[in-house]
């Protein structure tokens, strides 16, 4: 007689008998399975479940799924792979066999349907986490296309066009799809933004991937009013003020994974333009050794970020990666035994073990004010979001100077010019070579799609913008994306950071006391071995991981 799942729970030892008892009287009464009452008592994992599940029913389990497109997963209608939760991923052309994930074993007869579907050719199911078949689905089988959504839109448009309630016009089911859609799409293109811009005639929608706007749509103005007033609503802003700016928050599933969307809303002279961060929860892994920093580099930031006092300054514009430098070392400095507080204007993504604090400039808690609480509040370790005028740097030093170590921004272009910022801020020269330890300056680099790349020979034009003498270079190779699917025809996919590590050496401290400016503080730096922006994008270019366009357009 096959064993129930909670017997096998507790040969496993993931629950005991007296939680198991309990579970079993709440389903009494309740019409969830006896697994998903263990999960959301949070008892157990899916993962936990299907392990079991996999065991009793004969399967295997793939906890992650890779996807491996072939023309015979279109067979299957889409209907039934959305319904049911099943996802073909694989294809064994010797075997004539799919593989097909499920996340439910009992539903036997979605997997006849599926092997009568599929009648000439072998099916071998495998359970897989619902939310891997989710991302599978709406990955590779559910291409929403925004364009198709307009387009079907215009016969549409005559009858929503006469609303005057903007309440009524963001609830119409048009416009829904048309959101729904935008939001999908960015999604699947990765992209970071989404730009709604009115104008005269009709309305744009571009999206920022890896750093640069791309168009994606046009439609006509009339549906502008209710696409702005859809997003408010998602957003819980008032949808009757058009005058002033508004910021708003969403929170919301796409394509199996949790997006954290901030909204901005700016009245232009056409309307409202409207600008979301995508903010995707269930990719994102702080880690420094995930930045694309080298290896020498890289033992230079651990040895200073292992000093329990001091400033860390991360310099660079807006975009060029700083946060999640910052979240990557709290991660790495996060442990039991210390005390790490932040100060964020926004927080972006939320730290387990970390204390974070949002900026409210309109009730006065500014970053100056939280860190001078801070203070009270026994921190090992502080992050400021940015420092931004004297009275917050003057708090920092004074933190770092009494055993803190402190993190922060600056936006400047280079680690030499963060110094002189300081001092152009009416910090004391000396205040600064006695408080700050390191400067690291960054920028954010496309990096070539690994499905198109391709090598090509350098032309002396290039090699000469690039400083490198081509009698050394001669007949050796870099690399470039043609464009394909998988990078939306750009050639890239992803980006990775560049990056200049400044430590303040007894050489540089003279200098800062000497009141030299930012050039001349770069020389001495230079000698003392730093790497600059553009040298360190040159070790990219030559190892294949970036283009000599791209590095020229950041440095």
């Amino acid at each position: 007689m096959k064993k129930q799942l909670g017997e096998l729970l507790l040969e496993e030892g993931l629950i005991d008998q007296e939680e198991l008892t309990e579970v079993l009287k709440i389903k009494e009464k309740s019409p969830l399975k006896l697994g998903q009452i263990l999960q959301r008592k949070g008892l157990v994992s899916e993962n936990d479940i299907l392990k079991i599940l996999a065991k009793q029913y004969g399967y295997e389990f793939y906890p992650k799924l890779e996807f491996r497109s072939h023309s015979v997963f279109q067979k299957i209608p889409q209907s039934i792979i959305e319904k049911f939760k099943i996802a073909p991923f694989d294809y064994k052309e010797s075997k004539r066999m799919i593989y097909v994930a499920i996340s439910d074993p009992e539903k036997v007869h979605v997997q006849d349907d599926i092997r009568n579907i599929l009648k000439d050719y072998r099916v071998y199911f495998v359970l897989a986490p619902e939310a891997e078949i989710v991302r599978i689905f709406h990955t590779h089988f559910q291409k929403v296309s925004a364009d198709e959504v307009v387009e079907g839109m215009q016969d549409e448009y005559s009858e929503f066009s006469q609303l005057e309630d903007t309440l009524d016009l963001a609830n119409e089911a048009p416009i829904i799809r048309m959101v729904n859609a935008i939001l999908t799409q960015a999604i699947q293109e990765r992209a970071s933004d989404i730009h709604i811009e009115p104008y005269e005639k009709n309305f744009v929608v571009r999206f920022r991937i890896d750093g640069l706007l791309h168009k994606r749509l046009t439609p006509p103005k009339v549906a502008h009013a209710g696409v702005v007033s859809r997003i408010k609503i998602m957003a819980n802003m008032n949808i009757a003020e058009n005058r002033l700016p508004q910021d708003g928050r969403i929170k919301i599933k796409l394509s199996g994974k949790d997006i954290d969307i901030r909204v901005s809303t700016l009245p232009t002279r056409h309307g409202e333009k409207i600008v979301m961060r995508l903010l995707n929860k269930s990719d994102i892994e702080f880690n420094l050794y995930n930045l694309g920093i080298y290896e020498d580099i890289l033992t230079q930031i651990n040895k200073v970020i292992s000093q329990t006092n001091g400033i860390i300054l991360v310099t660079g514009p807006t975009g060029s990666g700083k946060s999640t430098t910052l979240y990557s070392i709290l991660k790495e400095l996060n442990k039991e035994s210390v005390n790490i507080m932040t100060a964020e204007d926004p927080i972006e993504y939320e730290l387990e073990g970390v204390a974070q604090t949002q900026v409210h400039d309109k009730i006065g808690l500014t970053f100056a004010n939280i860190l001078r609480t801070m203070l009270r509040q026994d921190p090992d370790i502080i992050m400021v979001g940015e420092i931004r005028d004297q009275e917050t740097a003057r708090i920092a030093i004074q933190a770092a100077l009494t055993g803190h170590l402190v993190l922060s921004t600056l936006h400047t272009n280079d680690a030499p010019s963060a110094v002189t910022r300081l001092v152009d801020m009416g910090i004391d020269p000396y205040l600064i070579t006695s408080s700050v330890r390191a400067v690291i300056a960054q920028r954010l680099v496309r990096v070539i799609c690994d499905n198109c790349k391709e090598s090509y020979i350098p032309s002396i034009d290039v090699l000469e913008d690039l400083k490198i003498d081509p009698a050394q270079f001669r007949n050796k190779r870099f690399y470039r994306g043609a464009g394909c699917e998988k990078c939306v025809q750009t050639g890239y996919r992803g980006r990775t950071g560049i990056y200049e590590f400044m430590l303040m050496t007894p050489a540089i401290q003279k200098g800062v006391l000497r009141g030299l400016d930012s050039e001349s503080l770069k020389e001495i730096a230079l000698k003392e071995g730093l790497i600059t922006l553009f040298e360190y994008g040159k070790r990219k270019i030559i190892d294949g991981i970036t283009t000599p366009e791209e590095v020229l357009r950041v440095c």
